[in-house]
């Protein structure tokens, strides 16, 4: 057990979410993270998927949102998913770490379930990893063990791959339906009514 899990008086290790809302939105062809679907902004239904009790850091420039996040930008800014996942866990205070793809609003349960699993899982894995119907690993879907994300991370991790995440002991997790799809570019939302 922790030292923060005793101070806490719980003996399951804190959990913070890191959601990765940079990128310039090329295919996108505009700002896809405030794009609408059911009425709402994507990056608003990627937040209603995360647990009330996480601590949530979102990395981009800040937007609106329906629930109270702390926005951090990656240094320098636009360097990449894996910059983002750097600049969140330097921000988060979590003994394990939800990276969430912020143009992924089906998320639903994925995140809690790679947790639950990360928790479940012996202390020679590192993170649990979502792998979507087709056999897809994301790195950027995943749940992290802190102290091992921190040292594998490259320094800096500007304009370098988030695939190598997957370098870590990790497991995978198989999410079904639209759970681990994200939006590339507009036709991948159903059209508003």
């Amino acid at each position: 057990m922790t030292e923060s899990a005793v101070a806490q008086g719980n003996s399951s290790p804190s959990v913070g979410a890191v959601i990765l809302a940079g990128g310039r939105s090329e295919r996108f062809g505009r700002d896809k993270i405030v794009a609408r679907l059911a009425g709402r902004p994507l990056i608003d239904h990627v937040l209603a998927a995360v647990p009330a009790d996480w601590e949530v850091v979102v990395v981009g420039r800040p937007r609106s949102t329906a629930r109270t996040v702390r926005w951090v930008l990656e240094d320098p800014p636009d360097g990449g998913p894996l910059a983002g996942v750097a600049a969140g866990v330097d921000t988060l205070g979590s003994e394990i770490v939800v990276v969430i793809a912020g143009d992924m609003p089906w998320v639903g349960r994925a995140g809690s379930d790679l947790v639950d699993r990360l928790r479940t899982a012996g202390p020679d894995v590192a993170a649990v990893v979502a792998r979507d119907e087709t056999g897809h690993t994301n790195p950027l879907l995943a749940a992290y063990r802190r102290e091992d994300l921190e040292a594998h991370l490259p320094r800096p991790a500007h304009g370098r791959r988030a695939k190598l995440l997957l370098d870590l002991p990790h497991l995978a997790l198989d999410v079904v339906g639209n759970a681990g799809r994200d939006v590339d570019r507009p036709e991948d939302l159903p059209c508003e009514e």
